[in-house]
């Protein structure tokens, strides 16, 4: 039967994969683990970049439209109505094509790391380039970033699972995936291979970092081959480093870390007020994109991931960012464009959240670029214009992302490289470790966990900067239950007791009701006296004996189970469920999986 062209096109891409899949198992066959490894970080790192491509000229191609109609219309409408249309369609595919929910923020990556052994769902191949490419292309104030580290995580960990690779293997080459995209979207593959080893994978050998470099060149490499310069963010002006203005960039890095606790703060406290303000997702939707739409037509530079208008603030002319404002005439007005600026910085964390909370997909990486870029800017020109001093305002401009990135996210190292990188050499090295170390430490002593993992690091789900903490949190409690000892009530005598323990390896016994609810328990350090005067065994009531129980709830999570055993210095925890009895956890099993789980962990 004669196939039809679209037929006859999915005919001869089925037959494409298949050829290309059977290459590569017996390419499995005939190399070596690691060349095959080698050879798989090259395919993920490419695939990952090809995915960024997508997701980048999509969100380009609709900003210049919108950009078009503007000078059409000489007001910022077309800016306000397309995120508005661009949420809805979101919240649209992921209700009736996606099952009604959709995973949001790097987070997801780390919970396939510690709890689903590097496994991501196949449909986070593609949801991640549809959603967040109609949300933020279209308007809404999130960044590619986010998406495009679970995309090249999940090309990862699918292609692993599909060579049936093992834990590390897929891990490794989940890693890769984050690594390439990262790199890939900025053309930095030093700050590719930082942001996978130091936000998403927090223990590597020296030998893996040769994979996840492979990948990160992989995706540099694709991009400049494809990508046009200018949807890249990146700088061509040459930056210096002025010693004396050593003190003023340790100001920007003091406020950049006050910023970064405001932006993390304001931007859950927004996302949590409207994903909770109905039960009916397209009403939410509607309500949240039209605020969204407001706080555009004020400020149009909130308009997607707002690039563009971080390259017009390092540039001669920064006043053009007034352009088809309301605010056009008074382009020549300094202030204005200082409270412009600052009025967007502080906006923009709003319009964050507005975007991911009525339903919208997205990162916070490009917004805390957004505003680094603004703070310094404010800071700069204040300082300028108040005659302090003749401050570079490029330079400032610059080095403020690298002090917001590591501030939000809690990795300086990753904010330092990318900021270099995309600045095209390390001119301002000095000043970006400045900024960066000290916008850390006050973030960090302020908010303990990172913007992204805030919301679940809490509930033990998540790896942390605590190497012992993220082994011990793969472990799940359900799993070390014994039921292996004997229980009593208050029925039986103190001569029950010491029979059990005179007679068993027990070490504690629990005491139930009449409900099997644990009411007590007796440890054998209480009556080991006893034993040695079995005489005085009638005449010391149960009661006596008995000490307050510290029970755990089966549905308890292994951060309570850890905190438990060292708060309380037990070797035992009681479990209940359903204020029921039915076993118990020891320290000595913990201890034992973690050992076995502490060589699974690091990744060679």
């Amino acid at each position: 039967m004669k196939l039809i062209n679209g037929h006859r096109i999915k005919y001869y891409l089925n037959q494409l994969f298949k050829y290309s899949e059977g290459t590569l198992f017996f390419l499995k066959s005939i190399l070596t683990e690691r060349q095959f490894m080698y050879l798989s970080c090259v395919i993920v790192g490419a695939s990952s970049a090809l995915a960024v491509m997508v997701l980048k000229y999509f969100a380009h191609s609709v900003f210049q439209f919108a950009t078009y109609l503007d000078s059409l219309m000489h007001l910022p409408y077309m800016n306000s109505i397309l995120p508005i249309i661009g949420i809805l369609l979101t919240v649209f595919i992921v209700n009736k094509f996606l099952n009604g929910s959709i995973e949001k923020g790097t987070y997801q990556i780390m919970i396939a790391v510690a709890k689903k052994s590097g496994i991501m769902p196949r449909k986070q191949m593609y949801s991640q380039i549809i959603t967040s490419s109609l949300t933020v292309g279209m308007g809404g104030s999130l960044g590619l970033e986010s998406p495009i580290a679970i995309t090249g995580a999940a090309f990862g960990s699918n292609y692993a699972q599909n060579y049936r690779l093992n834990y590390k293997q897929r891990t490794l080459l989940l890693a890769c995936g984050v690594a390439a995209g990262i790199s890939a979207a900025f053309n930095a593959p030093i700050a590719g291979v930082l942001f996978a080893i130091e936000i998403i994978v927090v223990d590597l050998s020296v030998t893996a970092f040769i994979p996840i470099m492979i990948a990160s060149a992989t995706g540099t490499i694709v991009t400049n081959l494809i990508l046009k310069e200018e949807i890249l963010l990146s700088f061509k002006n040459q930056l210096v480093f002025d010693t004396g203005n050593t003190i003023y960039y340790i100001l920007l890095g003091v406020l950049s870390g006050f910023f970064c606790v405001y932006h993390a703060r304001m931007f859950r406290r927004t996302e949590k007020y409207i994903g909770g303000w109905s039960k009916n997702i397209y009403k939410k939707a509607l309500y949240g994109a039209g605020l969204l739409a407001c706080l555009i037509f004020l400020f149009p530079t909130l308009f997607g991931e707002g690039y563009n208008s971080i390259k017009i603030l390092t540039s001669d002319t920064p006043q053009t960012i007034l352009k088809n404002t309301i605010l056009n005439s008074f382009e020549s007005n300094e202030w204005v464009l200082l409270l412009f600026v600052a009025g967007a910085a502080l906006v923009k964390t709003v319009a964050a959240g507005l975007t991911m909370g009525s339903g919208g997909n997205g990162g916070n990486f490009a917004p805390s670029l957004f505003v680094g870029s603004y703070l310094g800017f404010v800071l700069s020109k204040v300082l300028l214009l108040l005659g302090v001093k003749d401050i570079p305002v490029q330079n400032f401009t610059v080095v403020g992302m690298a002090a917001v990135i590591s501030g939000l996210f809690h990795a300086p190292l990753t904010a330092i490289f990318l900021i270099a990188e995309i600045t095209g050499g390390y001119g301002l090295m000095v000043p970006l470790l400045i900024v960066s170390s000290i916008s850390f430490a006050i973030s960090k002593h302020m908010e303990k966990y990172s913007m992204d993992i805030k919301s679940i690091a809490t509930t033990g789900l998540v790896f942390t900067s605590d190497r012992d903490f993220n082994i011990l949190s793969t472990i799940n409690p359900k799993n070390l239950i014994r039921d292996d000892i004997k229980t009593l009530n208050t029925s039986h005598q103190t001569s029950d007791i010491i029979d059990i323990f005179a007679t068993s390896n027990q070490t504690f016994i629990p005491i139930l009701d009449g409900d099997q609810k644990v009411i007590g328990v007796v440890n054998f350090d209480r009556v080991r006296p006893l034993l040695l005067n079995l005489k005085q065994q009638p005449q010391i009531p149960l009661n006596d004996i008995i000490d307050s129980p510290i029970v755990m709830s089966y549905f308890d999570s292994t951060k309570i189970f850890i905190d438990a055993f060292d708060s309380n210095k037990l070797q035992f925890l009681i479990v209940q469920k359903d204020k029921k009895y039915i076993g118990y956890v020891a320290k000595t099993d913990l201890m034992d999986n973690y050992r076995r789980n502490l060589k699974s962990y690091r990744i060679d």
